[in-house]
């Protein structure tokens, strides 16, 4: 995948490989990328963007077959995609292994095909890998936890594939529209259920 930014006036095209960022001239660039599926991506969006050393995150659709999806296409099943967030973040600030901690603490892992009040295979969780050392180490966090959970963990740990960003209304919504995310986080009953399952282990 690529994305193209500007220096003054010269674009400079940057190729994602594995979970890093590489130049055209073949350097790794500062940042990394992650891709998670919680749920409503607003709220996988929300938890993220307070951790310290996350760049950015975008809310977006992956892991199914359909091209440049709509949100009303995929809330409507049978594209094969979850909502997701792509994750751009500083490796020398955080660790891919403290986002996986993260993003853990803040799903229900339990749960097949759904989150909270959202159901259907498009509001699953999953880690989308970038390489295989996201693999490796998503892997060894669902097993830590597997040992500590009686329940089986459900969640995905899948190859990363096209990601499609959302619409831009959907963009960093829990900031643009805090009291429709307010209401729809308590009606979903998000908080209660996650403080079942995690207690004091939220982060």
């Amino acid at each position: 995948m690529k994305s193209v930014r500007l220096l003054g006036t010269l674009p400079i095209v940057f190729l994602a490989l594995g979970g890093f960022l590489y130049a055209a001239d073949g350097k790794k660039s500062e940042t990394a990328r992650a891709t998670f599926a919680g749920g409503c991506f607003w709220s996988v969006e929300r938890f993220f963007d307070k951790v310290d050393g996350v760049i950015s995150t975008v809310s977006g659709f992956t892991g199914g077959t359909k091209k440049n999806p709509t949100y009303e296409q995929v809330v409507a099943g049978g594209t094969g995609h979850a909502e997701a967030v792509r994750v751009t973040y500083d490796p020398k600030k955080v660790s891919y292994e403290k986002l996986l901690d993260v993003f853990w603490h803040n799903i229900d892992p339990l749960t097949p095909n759904g989150q909270f009040c959202d159901f259907g295979e498009q509001y699953r969780t999953a880690i989308f890998y970038n390489d295989e050392t996201q693999r490796r180490l998503a892997d060894g966090s669902k097993k830590a936890l597997q040992g500590r959970i009686k329940k089986p963990i459900v969640t995905q740990i899948v190859a990363a594939s096209e990601f499609y960003p959302a619409e831009d209304y959907h963009q960093d919504f829990h900031l643009k529209n805090p009291l429709h995310y307010e209401r729809y986080r308590i009606a979903c009953g998000r908080d209660r259920q996650l403080e079942e399952i995690w207690g004091t282990q939220r982060k």
